[in-house]
């Protein structure tokens, strides 16, 4: 329980924990920022971790003359654990889609045939928007590989270069937002309310996909 709340306390007080980290194990900070967007972004029962607040504070820990990061080194590794996490989760729920059909609760069938069948569906149709703009909101980028892997996406002209493109995208906007305002003395004073502030931002793409299809499936 102890290691739990001092887990929690790290990841939502990111501006003062990691710091105090890189003061005592120096460049292994590299190692747990690539751990923790790995582990988001590739096991889809860890969506709670701080992606976007992690990254805009290791953004502004590269940035003025005491920085203690590298800025292209911090976006090549954050990158190629948000890809490669990505790819992980994809090919589970690839894994497990034909499956999980076949299993039964109670003498009834877990998931039906129908089902995945919708949700390849959806996934052909909007999968390549959903796949980009799922990287910019929390919980749903952990979860949305997986599904696109149970929806049987397809791998080489959908997900793949999408999903590349999407984390270039996440990794980069967030490390250079935290690079250029992160060390203000405003964002500084107001952490918690500029890191609220990036997760309702974070979520608004989706919110105004979600209207949008509403309003066109009312049309229609």
């Amino acid at each position: 329980m102890e290691f739990l709340q001092e887990f929690w306390y790290f990841i939502t007080h990111l501006n003062i924990t990691l710091p105090a980290f890189i003061g005592e194990h120096g460049n292994l900070v590299y190692a747990l920022l690539f751990a923790i967007i790995f582990v988001e972004t590739g096991l889809v029962i860890m969506p709670f971790l701080p992606g976007d607040s992690l990254l805009f504070v290791a953004g502004s820990l590269a940035a003025g003359a005491n920085a203690s990061l590298d800025l292209l080194t911090l976006f090549i590794l954050l990158f190629a654990a948000a890809v490669l996490g990505d790819n992980i989760n994809y090919w589970v729920g690839r894994f497990f889609g034909p499956r999980v059909v076949k299993w039964r609760t109670f003498g009834r069938d877990l998931v039906q045939q129908k089902h995945l069948d919708k949700t390849h569906a959806y996934f052909e149709k909007y999968g390549v928007k959903t796949i980009i703009i799922a990287r910019f909101v929390p919980i749903v980028r952990t979860i949305t590989p997986f599904v696109a892997g149970v929806g049987a996406m397809e791998y080489r002209r959908k997900f793949l270069p999408f999903d590349v493109a999407g984390g270039a995208l996440w990794i980069g906007l967030l490390l250079l937002a935290g690079y250029l305002f992160g060390t203000h003395p405003f964002v500084q004073k107001n952490y918690e309310t500029v890191i609220l502030g990036i997760v309702f931002i974070s979520v608004l793409p989706m919110i105004v996909e979600f209207i949008r299809h509403r309003r066109n499936t009312s049309k229609g």
